[in-house]
């Protein structure tokens, strides 16, 4: 096939709607010889709290649904998540984890309490789906369990006793009681959240308050289950504050033997301007469009200055840095209920999700976890669902095209980024990162910031041949929905060498992830 064949190929299906505009060219070269850190896979993690319909309905519908299920958890949810490769699950929130107390969520079904959500809603919750529900949940997408405890309303004793009856195999009264409740063997929890906002709905703590309560909280909450390890994670920062960051290395630096952690969390939300989230989900044109892209690239600046500041006390990088919650935060979908964040997800919030992804991938070295918020039916989610009726969104796309980065080490890539701009805003024209695989191929994902133009990527390479697939859509507002679930759907595509050199077209608002091979 030669080059114009190849990128004819390349090209079906994609970028019909790309007319005869002209492409801008971008050189490409990956350095390979160049590798960085690791890209953990823990970095595509998923956030499960207790809030609207991401929970129950979205993961929970109980074993006596006619929704097909497994001991409750929705079959197709897991089956979806299976493909995601999902490596952790945080849980259960969020600001509902410190309002959470584990004891109403284990023993019989029917015997569990009805207690109140006044975060999210007023709502009841039922606590139908506790400790076992959520571990059998991660078991059977094959993720990790990320366990965030009370520290806002509950007490040291409290989260001490949740640990010891999730992971100790002694026979004490509390693993007895876990065994009677259908779980002899202790669970195994990778990782342990001590507390989430602290410096908010989580008890509105200064850095110092919740300083001392970390090295309570981080003293008593044991893991007892030696073969499975539990890394502990402290509350850090709120976007640019670096009070907690500054306090909570600090007291890292300064502590004794009697406690350590492992993380320090940082939340960032895509949100625009101002307070409660105004921008809209669909419907919204390019200045919106680019407004909540510049948002999203001032992740790089936030890591680059809570990094510094970590540095300065550990300079090892003993201590990750944890984006636990991120993602674009809209204004809810109009009719659904207050307090549930449900919204569309187009191919804008896909870009959002690659952007993130990238810049992560750039702060490997210290970023070694994060957790898009959140999984099902809640603001930047990878799933919808209505009844038994489930449908992937455009983030979820983006996920499962990037799974050939988890664990891959980050190479260095050279190429003019360009300019697009939209009123007093400009940003990168496209973006692109590169990794060797664990499965020995470079990998390379391409982004296409620019709304109104194609680009075409020039790539430098020895390989003879690029195949992967492409994002992208009619419209930058372009959703899927229950009646047409693949308006934003990847498609395969691919091109060979000619020369040395490799041609990859990528229509206005995409986003691809293409393999190397010779």
């Amino acid at each position: 096939m030669n080059l114009k064949s190849a990128l004819s190929a390349l090209l079906i299906g994609v970028t019909a709607s790309v007319g005869v505009a002209h492409a801008q060219t971008v050189a490409l070269k990956v350095e390979t010889d160049k590798p960085g850190a690791k890209i953990d896979r823990q970095l595509f993690g998923q956030f499960a709290e207790h809030l609207g319909r991401g929970v129950y309905e979205g993961v929970w519908v109980g074993p006596d649904s006619p929704i097909p299920n497994t001991r409750g958890i929705r079959n197709d949810v897991v089956a979806a998540l299976k493909d995601l490769r999902v490596p952790n699950v945080r849980w259960p929130g969020g600001c509902f984890a410190d309002e959470y107390h584990w004891r109403n969520g284990i023993g019989p079904l029917k015997d569990r309490p009805a207690t109140l959500n006044p975060n999210w809603g007023g709502v009841i919750e039922p606590n139908t789906f506790g400790t076992h529900e959520f571990m059998d949940f991660v078991q059977q997408i094959g993720a990790e369990a990320y366990i965030s405890v009370n520290v806002g309303s509950g007490t040291p004793h409290e989260a001490a006793d949740w640990f010891e009856y999730m992971t100790t195999a002694q026979p004490t009264a509390l693993a007895k009681q876990r065994a009677a409740n259908g779980h002899p063997e202790p669970y195994g929890i990778s990782f342990m959240g001590i507390g989430n906002e602290s410096w908010g709905c989580g008890g509105s703590m200064t850095p110092e308050e919740y300083a001392a309560q970390l090295r309570i909280y981080a003293r008593y909450t044991r893991n007892y289950n030696a073969d499975h390890p539990t890394l502990k994670i402290a509350v850090g920062p709120d976007s640019a504050n670096t009070g907690y960051t500054e306090a909570v290395m600090k007291a890292w630096k300064e502590r004794n033997w009697s406690w350590d952690i492992d993380g320090l969390s940082l939340h960032y939300y895509t949100v625009g301007a101002g307070w409660p989230p105004k921008f809209a989900a669909t419907g919204f044109g390019e200045q919106e469009y680019a407004t909540l892209i510049n948002y999203t690239l001032r992740m790089n600046e936030l890591l680059a200055t809570h990094g510094a500041i970590m540095d300065k006390y550990d300079p090892e990088k003993k201590i990750a840095l944890v984006v636990d919650e991120w993602g674009a935060w809209l204004a809810p979908t109009p009719g659904s209920k207050e307090g549930f964040l449900e919204q569309q997800n187009s191919v804008r919030d896909a870009i959002i999700a690659a952007l993130n992804i990238n810049i992560f991938a750039r702060h490997a070295d210290r970023v070694r976890m994060a957790n898009i918020a959140q999984m099902v039916n809640v603001l930047q989610a990878m799933i919808l669902t209505d009844q038994d009726k489930l449908v992937l969104t455009p983030s979820y796309h983006v996920f499962h095209m990037y799974v050939p980065f988890q664990d891959a080490t980050f190479l260095p890539v050279t190429f003019d980024a360009g300019a697009y701009a939209n009123g007093d805003i400009k940003l990168p024209k496209v973006d692109a990162i590169a990794a060797k695989g664990k499965d020995g191929k470079t990998w390379l994902a391409l982004t296409n910031i620019d709304p109104t133009a194609p680009v075409q990527f020039e790539l430098t390479t020895r390989a003879k041949r690029a195949a992967g697939k492409i994002l992208s859509a009619p419209k930058i507002d372009s959703v899927n929905t229950f009646a047409a679930p693949a308006t934003v759907a990847p498609k395969s595509f691919e091109a060979r060498s000619s020369g040395n050199k490799i041609a990859l077209k990528l229509p206005p608002h995409s986003v691809a992830v293409i393999a190397l091979e010779d």
